[in-house]
């Protein structure tokens, strides 16, 4: 199997622990992630603003590029993954807005291209049973909670991935790999988003509930798959400890980092080093 792939900003960036190990699960599972060529930045995020059109050029630039790879798009970071499905549906149904978005970037699209996210490659192409068996180092024992936030699940109607009010993609993964699911009340809350740039303490507040929800309930790590989210959840643990006393430091994974090792992986380049909260003590306790 071969995808296109769309990395996105960050990926390159802060999260290139993200990217590297999505490319050695990717490896381990014998599919290619093609990266796209000429891509360009998404957006970040979704325009709500009803005749802003030019808003959607930056996503349907890349998937005219996909489209012309002759092939599905896959992304990893919910911010990606939800403005680029969500601008391919426009493109798709909105025929006014495509008329004009084509007259501007002179080339006509329709919202041709598939846009899958990694975890829908796993679920409907490798199947999570079928993952099982490539399973090489069981994390057993090991208690981990999924965390969600908010883009990669919603709005449901256009997103569809998974039930965005109890989803369950994640934990079946985490199933699949042997670790004990850890489930708790707060794992589609928001993070804080893009609040930590002008109000950090807020950020750091609902950042806080989460993780507190998540040790409460026993988790020993927590997975998620967006690189804003991630900043909060663990970069934030800082400010989070300065606010709240009595809170206890947990680290915080993006799901790919967590399969890479349970298929066996060479992890030095998952860039464990640059979390705020290491996850490696935690994961030679179990042996991993």
């Amino acid at each position: 199997m071969k995808y296109s792939y769309f990395p996105g900003c960050t990926l390159k960036t802060k999260a290139k622990g993200f990217e590297d190990s999505a490319l050695a699960v990717a490896k381990a599972l014998d599919f290619e992630m093609i990266e796209l060529p000429h891509w360009y930045c998404c957006g970040t995020s979704f325009s709500l603003i009803k005749d802003n059109v030019m808003a959607f050029s930056a996503p349907v630039r890349n998937l005219l590029q996909a489209q012309k790879e002759k092939s599905d798009l896959t992304t990893l970071c919910s911010f990606c993954y939800n403005t680029l499905k969500r601008a391919n549906e426009v493109m798709r149904k909105d025929a006014e807005k495509r008329k004009k978005l084509s007259d501007f970037i002179e080339e006509e699209y329709q919202g041709e291209v598939k846009v899958l996210h990694l975890l829908e490659i796993l679920k409907n192409q490798i199947g999570f049973e079928d993952l099982k068996k490539k399973v090489k180092k069981s994390l057993k024992g090991l208690k981990v909670a999924s965390y969600y936030g908010c883009l990669l699940l919603r709005p449901q109607e256009e997103i569809g991935l998974d039930n965005a009010e109890n989803p369950q993609i994640l934990e079946n993964l985490l199933t699949a790999l042997g670790a004990e699911v850890v489930d708790f009340p707060h794992k589609t809350e928001c993070c804080g988003s893009f609040q930590m740039l002008n109000s950090p303490e807020v950020a750091a507040d609902c950042s806080h509930l989460i993780l507190r929800s998540a040790l409460k309930n026993g988790a020993e790590l927590v997975i998620g798959s967006c690189p804003l989210c991630q900043y909060n959840l663990d970069t934030r643990q800082k400010l989070i400890k300065e606010r709240h006393q009595d809170f206890s430091e947990i680290p915080v994974l993006y799901f790919t980092q967590l399969l890479g090792i349970a298929l066996g992986a060479d992890s030095s380049s998952f860039a464990f080093e640059k979390h705020y909260v290491d996850p490696r003590p935690v994961l030679q306790k179990k042996q991993l």
